[in-house]
Protein backbone atom coordinates (compact mmCIF):
# COMPACT_ATOMS: atom_id res chain seq x y z
CA UNK A 1 0.00 0.00 0.00
CA UNK A 2 1.84 3.51 -1.21
CA UNK A 3 2.07 5.69 1.98
CA UNK A 4 -0.02 8.50 2.45
CA UNK A 5 1.60 11.83 0.73
CA UNK A 6 2.50 14.98 2.80
CA UNK A 7 2.46 18.44 2.30
CA UNK A 8 5.80 18.74 1.59
CA UNK A 9 5.42 15.88 -1.22
CA UNK A 10 4.06 18.24 -3.91
CA UNK A 11 6.61 19.47 -5.80
CA UNK A 12 4.56 21.63 -8.86
CA UNK A 13 2.22 24.12 -8.57
CA UNK A 14 -0.87 24.95 -11.21
CA UNK A 15 -2.93 28.13 -10.87
CA UNK A 16 -6.06 28.74 -12.99
CA UNK A 17 -8.06 31.45 -12.53
CA UNK A 18 -11.82 29.81 -13.94
CA UNK A 19 -13.90 26.64 -13.09
CA UNK A 20 -13.59 25.54 -17.02
CA UNK A 21 -9.16 25.91 -16.40
CA UNK A 22 -9.67 24.28 -13.08
CA UNK A 23 -11.72 21.25 -15.07
CA UNK A 24 -9.09 21.23 -17.81
CA UNK A 25 -6.27 20.63 -15.33
CA UNK A 26 -7.83 17.76 -13.19
CA UNK A 27 -8.71 16.27 -16.57
CA UNK A 28 -5.32 15.95 -17.42
CA UNK A 29 -4.33 14.42 -14.30
CA UNK A 30 -2.74 10.79 -14.55
CA UNK A 31 -4.24 10.29 -11.12
CA UNK A 32 -5.98 11.97 -8.62
CA UNK A 33 -5.10 12.10 -4.88
CA UNK A 34 -7.23 12.67 -1.89
CA UNK A 35 -7.05 15.98 0.07
CA UNK A 36 -4.81 16.14 2.57
CA UNK A 37 -5.57 17.29 6.31
CA UNK A 38 -5.34 20.89 6.91
CA UNK A 39 -4.18 22.99 9.64
CA UNK A 40 -6.77 25.82 11.17
CA UNK A 41 -3.56 27.75 12.18
CA UNK A 42 -2.41 28.04 8.42
CA UNK A 43 -5.48 30.02 7.57
CA UNK A 44 -5.30 29.13 4.08
CA UNK A 45 -7.99 29.86 2.57
CA UNK A 46 -7.33 28.17 -1.06
CA UNK A 47 -9.39 24.77 -1.88
CA UNK A 48 -6.51 22.38 -3.64
CA UNK A 49 -7.22 19.50 -6.06
CA UNK A 50 -3.84 16.97 -5.88
CA UNK A 51 -2.49 14.48 -8.42
CA UNK A 52 0.00 13.23 -10.42
CA UNK A 53 1.19 13.73 -13.99
CA UNK A 54 4.12 12.39 -15.29
CA UNK A 55 5.48 10.89 -11.79
CA UNK A 56 5.44 14.73 -10.45
CA UNK A 57 3.07 15.16 -7.48
CA UNK A 58 0.86 18.61 -8.35
CA UNK A 59 -1.24 20.92 -6.65
CA UNK A 60 -3.90 22.82 -8.32
CA UNK A 61 -5.82 25.63 -7.27
CA UNK A 62 -8.35 28.08 -9.11
CA UNK A 63 -8.81 31.76 -8.25
CA UNK A 64 -11.65 32.19 -5.85
CA UNK A 65 -15.11 32.75 -8.25
CA UNK A 66 -15.80 36.04 -9.81
CA UNK A 67 -11.72 37.17 -8.29
CA UNK A 68 -9.89 37.59 -11.33
CA UNK A 69 -6.61 39.61 -12.06
CA UNK A 70 -3.09 39.94 -11.01
CA UNK A 71 -3.56 40.95 -7.03
CA UNK A 72 -5.96 37.45 -6.54
CA UNK A 73 -3.72 35.07 -8.51
CA UNK A 74 -0.44 36.77 -6.50
CA UNK A 75 -2.76 35.93 -3.07
CA UNK A 76 -3.71 32.82 -3.95
CA UNK A 77 -0.44 31.35 -5.01
CA UNK A 78 1.42 33.11 -1.81
CA UNK A 79 -0.99 31.08 0.29
CA UNK A 80 0.03 27.72 -1.90
CA UNK A 81 3.57 28.24 -1.47
CA UNK A 82 3.07 28.73 2.28
CA UNK A 83 1.25 25.54 2.82
CA UNK A 84 2.90 23.09 0.08
CA UNK A 85 6.50 24.33 0.78
CA UNK A 86 7.83 21.28 -1.47
CA UNK A 87 6.73 23.60 -4.46
CA UNK A 88 9.61 23.67 -6.85
CA UNK A 89 8.01 25.61 -10.02
CA UNK A 90 4.68 26.36 -11.11
CA UNK A 91 2.50 26.46 -14.38
CA UNK A 92 0.23 29.41 -14.44
CA UNK A 93 -2.18 27.61 -17.29
CA UNK A 94 -5.62 28.88 -18.85
CA UNK A 95 -7.10 30.92 -21.42
CA UNK A 96 -6.07 33.94 -22.92
CA UNK A 97 -6.59 36.83 -25.84
CA UNK A 98 -4.59 35.75 -29.10
CA UNK A 99 -3.07 38.79 -31.14
CA UNK A 100 -2.73 37.80 -34.60
CA UNK A 101 0.37 39.30 -36.88
CA UNK A 102 2.07 38.39 -40.29
CA UNK A 103 4.73 37.25 -38.00
CA UNK A 104 2.41 34.91 -35.96
CA UNK A 105 0.03 33.01 -37.30
CA UNK A 106 -2.02 32.68 -34.24
CA UNK A 107 -5.66 31.22 -34.15
CA UNK A 108 -8.83 30.28 -31.37
CA UNK A 109 -7.25 27.11 -29.91
CA UNK A 110 -3.30 27.62 -30.60
CA UNK A 111 -1.46 27.85 -27.76
CA UNK A 112 0.74 30.48 -26.50
CA UNK A 113 3.65 29.73 -24.02
CA UNK A 114 5.82 32.63 -22.48
CA UNK A 115 9.43 32.25 -23.52
CA UNK A 116 12.41 34.76 -23.27
CA UNK A 117 11.90 37.24 -26.68
CA UNK A 118 13.66 40.42 -27.25
CA UNK A 119 13.86 42.82 -24.48
CA UNK A 120 11.07 40.63 -22.41
CA UNK A 121 11.63 37.79 -19.75
CA UNK A 122 8.41 36.17 -21.70
CA UNK A 123 5.53 38.32 -19.73
CA UNK A 124 5.44 41.72 -19.43
CA UNK A 125 2.84 44.09 -17.39
CA UNK A 126 1.64 46.31 -19.89
CA UNK A 127 -0.39 48.80 -17.88
CA UNK A 128 2.65 49.02 -15.15
CA UNK A 129 4.20 52.49 -15.04
CA UNK A 130 3.78 56.14 -15.05
CA UNK A 131 2.11 58.88 -17.36
CA UNK A 132 4.64 61.79 -18.61
CA UNK A 133 4.49 64.69 -20.37
CA UNK A 134 5.69 62.39 -23.50
CA UNK A 135 3.13 60.23 -22.34
CA UNK A 136 2.90 56.73 -21.09
CA UNK A 137 6.02 54.98 -19.49
CA UNK A 138 5.75 51.28 -18.71
CA UNK A 139 7.85 51.01 -15.05
CA UNK A 140 9.70 47.91 -13.18
CA UNK A 141 10.61 44.12 -14.74
CA UNK A 142 9.31 41.22 -14.46
CA UNK A 143 11.32 37.08 -13.79
CA UNK A 144 12.17 35.11 -16.77
CA UNK A 145 10.31 31.46 -16.31
CA UNK A 146 12.23 28.57 -14.28
CA UNK A 147 15.38 27.34 -16.24
CA UNK A 148 14.30 23.88 -16.01
CA UNK A 149 11.07 24.73 -17.39
CA UNK A 150 12.74 26.85 -20.06
CA UNK A 151 14.66 23.72 -20.88
CA UNK A 152 11.79 21.90 -20.91
CA UNK A 153 10.54 23.84 -23.75
CA UNK A 154 13.39 23.06 -25.28
CA UNK A 155 12.53 19.16 -24.96
CA UNK A 156 9.11 19.89 -26.26
CA UNK A 157 9.55 21.50 -29.34
CA UNK A 158 12.48 18.85 -30.15
CA UNK A 159 9.65 16.51 -29.78
CA UNK A 160 7.56 17.94 -31.90
CA UNK A 161 10.54 18.32 -34.22
CA UNK A 162 10.76 14.49 -34.85
CA UNK A 163 7.21 13.52 -34.82
CA UNK A 164 6.76 12.09 -31.75
CA UNK A 165 4.97 14.92 -29.63
CA UNK A 166 2.25 13.72 -27.21
CA UNK A 167 -0.03 16.79 -27.05
CA UNK A 168 -2.52 15.20 -29.63
CA UNK A 169 -3.22 12.37 -27.34
CA UNK A 170 -3.67 14.67 -24.41
CA UNK A 171 -5.88 16.77 -26.33
CA UNK A 172 -8.06 13.85 -27.77
CA UNK A 173 -8.04 12.53 -24.30
CA UNK A 174 -9.53 16.07 -22.62
CA UNK A 175 -11.97 16.32 -26.12
CA UNK A 176 -13.51 12.83 -24.56
CA UNK A 177 -15.15 14.89 -22.35
CA UNK A 178 -17.79 16.68 -24.06
CA UNK A 179 -17.39 20.29 -22.85
CA UNK A 180 -14.00 20.69 -24.38
CA UNK A 181 -14.47 19.25 -27.94
CA UNK A 182 -13.66 21.60 -30.58
CA UNK A 183 -17.11 20.81 -32.44
CA UNK A 184 -18.65 22.68 -29.57
CA UNK A 185 -16.74 25.95 -29.97
CA UNK A 186 -17.79 26.55 -33.61
CA UNK A 187 -16.27 28.55 -36.54
CA UNK A 188 -12.52 30.18 -36.55
CA UNK A 189 -13.40 33.59 -37.63
CA UNK A 190 -10.77 36.66 -38.00
CA UNK A 191 -12.26 39.67 -38.59
CA UNK A 192 -10.71 43.05 -39.96
CA UNK A 193 -9.32 45.13 -37.22
CA UNK A 194 -11.22 47.96 -38.15
CA UNK A 195 -14.68 46.25 -38.43
CA UNK A 196 -16.51 46.27 -34.94
CA UNK A 197 -18.71 43.99 -33.82
CA UNK A 198 -22.84 44.87 -34.73
CA UNK A 199 -24.14 43.94 -31.09
CA UNK A 200 -25.18 41.25 -29.03
CA UNK A 201 -23.57 37.54 -27.63
CA UNK A 202 -22.36 36.02 -31.34
CA UNK A 203 -21.37 37.34 -34.73
CA UNK A 204 -24.37 36.10 -36.49
CA UNK A 205 -25.32 39.24 -37.85
CA UNK A 206 -21.85 40.53 -38.14
CA UNK A 207 -20.63 41.01 -42.04
CA UNK A 208 -19.00 38.04 -43.24
CA UNK A 209 -17.38 40.55 -46.09
CA UNK A 210 -15.50 41.20 -43.00
CA UNK A 211 -13.89 38.04 -42.65
CA UNK A 212 -9.89 38.21 -42.61
CA UNK A 213 -8.54 36.05 -45.53
CA UNK A 214 -6.30 33.08 -43.73
CA UNK A 215 -4.76 30.31 -45.37
CA UNK A 216 -6.64 26.52 -44.42
CA UNK A 217 -4.22 24.45 -41.62
CA UNK A 218 -3.82 21.33 -42.60
CA UNK A 219 -5.55 19.14 -39.78
CA UNK A 220 -2.52 17.73 -38.16
CA UNK A 221 -1.79 21.19 -37.46
CA UNK A 222 -5.00 22.08 -36.35
CA UNK A 223 -2.89 23.33 -32.91
CA UNK A 224 -0.42 25.56 -33.62
CA UNK A 225 1.89 26.55 -30.48
CA UNK A 226 3.75 30.03 -30.25
CA UNK A 227 6.41 30.87 -27.88
CA UNK A 228 7.43 34.41 -27.23
CA UNK A 229 5.60 37.59 -25.26
CA UNK A 230 2.53 37.17 -23.38
CA UNK A 231 1.32 40.89 -22.12
CA UNK A 232 -0.58 40.66 -18.66
CA UNK A 233 -2.90 43.51 -16.98
CA UNK A 234 -5.70 44.42 -15.37
CA UNK A 235 -8.05 44.98 -17.56
CA UNK A 236 -9.41 43.08 -19.94
CA UNK A 237 -8.59 44.27 -23.85
CA UNK A 238 -11.58 44.18 -26.13
CA UNK A 239 -10.29 46.39 -29.13
CA UNK A 240 -8.64 45.49 -32.01
CA UNK A 241 -7.16 48.80 -32.47
CA UNK A 242 -5.68 48.82 -28.50
CA UNK A 243 -4.53 44.99 -29.26
CA UNK A 244 -2.80 45.96 -32.28
CA UNK A 245 -1.01 49.45 -30.75
CA UNK A 246 0.23 48.01 -27.42
CA UNK A 247 1.80 44.68 -29.59
CA UNK A 248 3.64 47.47 -31.58
CA UNK A 249 4.85 49.16 -28.57
CA UNK A 250 6.10 45.73 -26.87
CA UNK A 251 7.48 44.68 -30.10
CA UNK A 252 4.78 41.90 -31.04
CA UNK A 253 3.58 40.02 -28.30
CA UNK A 254 1.39 36.53 -28.76
CA UNK A 255 -1.75 37.19 -26.38
CA UNK A 256 -3.49 39.28 -23.21
CA UNK A 257 -4.23 38.13 -20.12
CA UNK A 258 -5.19 39.14 -16.76
CA UNK A 259 -3.00 37.18 -13.84
CA UNK A 260 0.89 36.36 -14.50
CA UNK A 261 2.42 40.05 -14.00
CA UNK A 262 0.93 38.90 -10.21
CA UNK A 263 2.79 35.95 -10.12
CA UNK A 264 6.08 36.15 -11.86
CA UNK A 265 8.02 37.52 -8.96
CA UNK A 266 7.20 35.43 -6.33
CA UNK A 267 5.93 32.21 -8.39
CA UNK A 268 8.71 30.87 -10.31
CA UNK A 269 6.31 29.68 -13.05
CA UNK A 270 5.43 28.89 -17.01
CA UNK A 271 2.83 30.63 -18.34
CA UNK A 272 0.55 28.75 -20.75
CA UNK A 273 -2.38 29.53 -22.33
CA UNK A 274 -4.67 28.79 -24.86
CA UNK A 275 -6.43 31.23 -27.43
CA UNK A 276 -10.50 31.57 -27.26
CA UNK A 277 -10.94 35.03 -28.67
CA UNK A 278 -8.43 37.36 -30.83
CA UNK A 279 -8.99 40.69 -28.26
CA UNK A 280 -11.41 42.27 -30.44
CA UNK A 281 -15.05 43.61 -29.58
CA UNK A 282 -15.84 40.28 -31.25
CA UNK A 283 -14.47 38.41 -28.32
CA UNK A 284 -17.27 35.56 -26.13
CA UNK A 285 -16.74 32.71 -24.38
CA UNK A 286 -17.76 30.16 -27.16
CA UNK A 287 -13.64 29.03 -27.60
CA UNK A 288 -13.16 29.19 -23.74
CA UNK A 289 -13.58 25.06 -22.83
CA UNK A 290 -11.56 23.99 -25.97
CA UNK A 291 -8.87 26.88 -25.57
CA UNK A 292 -8.59 25.43 -21.41
CA UNK A 293 -7.72 22.26 -23.11
CA UNK A 294 -5.37 22.45 -25.11
CA UNK A 295 -3.42 24.95 -22.71
CA UNK A 296 -4.03 22.13 -19.84
CA UNK A 297 -2.74 19.25 -22.59
CA UNK A 298 0.63 21.24 -23.33
CA UNK A 299 1.27 22.20 -19.73
CA UNK A 300 0.64 18.12 -18.98
CA UNK A 301 3.68 17.68 -22.31
CA UNK A 302 6.13 20.01 -20.34
CA UNK A 303 5.85 18.01 -17.63
CA UNK A 304 5.93 14.58 -18.90
CA UNK A 305 9.36 15.37 -20.54
CA UNK A 306 10.77 16.64 -16.59
CA UNK A 307 12.21 13.49 -14.66
CA UNK A 308 10.92 13.77 -11.40
CA UNK A 309 14.18 12.84 -10.22
CA UNK A 310 15.36 16.17 -11.35
CA UNK A 311 12.96 17.71 -9.21
CA UNK A 312 13.95 15.74 -6.19
CA UNK A 313 17.45 16.33 -6.69
CA UNK A 314 17.13 19.91 -6.73
CA UNK A 315 14.83 20.21 -3.68
CA UNK A 316 17.39 18.21 -1.47
CA UNK A 317 19.68 20.64 -2.95
CA UNK A 318 17.27 23.40 -1.58
CA UNK A 319 16.78 22.16 1.65
CA UNK A 320 20.80 21.53 1.85
CA UNK A 321 21.18 25.07 1.34
CA UNK A 322 18.63 26.20 3.79
CA UNK A 323 20.33 24.24 6.60
CA UNK A 324 23.53 26.06 5.90
CA UNK A 325 22.27 28.87 5.55
CA UNK A 326 20.29 28.47 9.05
CA UNK A 327 24.10 27.55 10.67
CA UNK A 328 25.07 30.71 9.38
CA UNK A 329 22.96 32.82 10.96
CA UNK A 330 23.04 30.77 13.86
CA UNK A 331 26.57 31.20 14.73
CA UNK A 332 26.14 35.35 13.14
CA UNK A 333 24.09 35.86 15.88
CA UNK A 334 26.03 34.07 18.78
Amino acid sequence: MARPLRHEDYTVGWVCALPIELAAAQEMLDEEHPDLKRDPADNDENLYSLGSIGGHNVVIVCLPAGRIGNNPAAAVATQMRASFKGIRFGLMVGIGGGVPSDDADVRLGDVVVSQPHAMFPGVVQYDAGKATPSGFERTGSLNSPPQILLAAISKVQAAAARGRSKIGEHIAKIESVSKFKRSKAGPDILFKAAYEHTGGQTCKVCSSDQHQDRELRDEDDEVATHYGTIASGNQVIKDAAVRDKLSTELGGVLCFEMEAAGLMNSFPCLVVRGVCDYADSHKNKRWQAHAAGTAAAYAKEVLSVIPPSTVEAEKKIGNALLGQSTGVQYLLCE
